[in-house]
């Protein structure tokens, strides 16, 4: 029996990505399907945004690109990260896109030329002098979520710098700003949190129409009654006051579940429960209002149980959380078509 399943519902990611391509008003929709699709399944969700209208898939790597072409065949696939000469050749071979951020435009390969517009990561300063290998012009939002006068000035500052190239596919928005920032749509945006139905502003998804896709389940594998004075897990960070029900649920932070998750609440049977003592690498400890059955359902994240509400706990973003969650021979990962 696996210890915990995973379980990504791709009607949701076809539901979210029609959402935002209402929010986006005409623009194109690339789903970004790095890191393993935000630990959804890049090909199973690549797919399922596709057909529900997105037109190419965002990736990190050049590695993550081929792994698409071979699954998913002749879609349209950017690769967001640099690339190292040997990977130029291979993105070359089979016709991946590639984002250049040092002015060094490689040839016989499609090329989006990034501007750094206030995100001071990857980009130029200004463009320069374009070949014809480059078929679009790009930069990144850095505070979207959070910060609309910076970003209203990213989008000017775009605008301005890319007035004569509006022949070429210009793109600039993530998942905040195709959500919240109409002027930022220009011909495509590239969303990834918003499509597994996350919120990029750490609030209620249902505020944007988002539906979370992906549940993470276990079981309690141990029930034990603590005395007063009796402790659970390393440190004695939970000492019971009086008889303590707890349950102990087989998943730790090896498998995604965050030791600065102590203090969160999951679903046992349907009810809310707080996480209590300290999160081990397999295990963590729950309180139980009443003795409960070995195998009693725990719901880890979905149907009620928010990334965003574990994040807050965690002193993190939903996206840590979700691309740190782990599928294995021990946590099986299913996908369902339609919900």
């Amino acid at each position: 029996m696996a210890r915990s399943d995973i379980t990504v519902d791709l009607g949701a990611i076809r539901r979210n990505a029609r959402t935002l391509l209402r929010a986006l008003g005409g623009a194109e929709l690339w789903a970004v399907v790095k890191a393993d699709g935000y630990g959804h399944g890049a090909v199973d969700v690549g797919g399922a945004a596709l057909g529900a209208g997105a037109t190419a898939l965002c990736v990190a790597t050049v590695q993550e690109g081929l792994t698409l072409r071979r699954a998913l065949g002749a879609v349209r696939v950017l690769v967001l990260g640099p690339a190292s000469s040997r990977e130029i050749a291979e993105a070359r071979d089979a016709a991946l896109e590639l984002v250049i951020a040092d002015g060094e435009v490689p040839e016989g390969v499609r090329v989006h030329v990034k501007l750094d517009t206030g995100m001071a990561r990857w980009g130029l300063t200004e463009l320069p002098a374009l070949s014809r290998e480059v078929v679009g012009v790009m930069s990144h939002f850095a505070s979207a979520d959070c910060d609309a006068a910076f970003t209203e000035l990213q989008v000017e500052r775009f605008r301005s710098a890319t007035e004569a190239f509006s022949h070429l596919t210009r793109h600039i928005a993530n998942s905040a700003g195709a959500l919240r920032y109409p002027s930022a749509a220009f011909d495509a945006a590239r969303c990834g949190i918003a499509l597994y139905g996350a919120s990029p502003f750490g609030a209620d998804p249902a505020e944007d129409g988002l539906e979370p896709a992906l549940r993470w389940d276990s079981q309690l594998a141990q029930v034990r009654l603590l005395q007063p004075g009796e402790s659970t897990g390393y440190g004695r960070r939970f000492v019971a006051e009086r008889p303590t029900w707890i349950g102990i649920v087989p998943v730790g932070y090896a498998d995604g579940f965050r030791r600065g998750l102590t203090g969160t609440e999951v679903r046992v049977a349907g009810e809310p429960r707080r996480v209590v003592g300290t999160v081990s690498m397999d295990a963590f400890a729950v309180e139980l209002d009443r003795q409960l059955p070995v195998g009693t359902p725990v719901t880890l994240l979905g149907h009620g149980v928010m990334a965003e509400a574990h994040a807050r706990t965690a002193g993190t973003i939903g996206y840590e959380l979700v691309t740190g969650i782990r599928s294995g021979p021990d946590r099986a990962r299913r996908f369902v078509v339609d919900s």
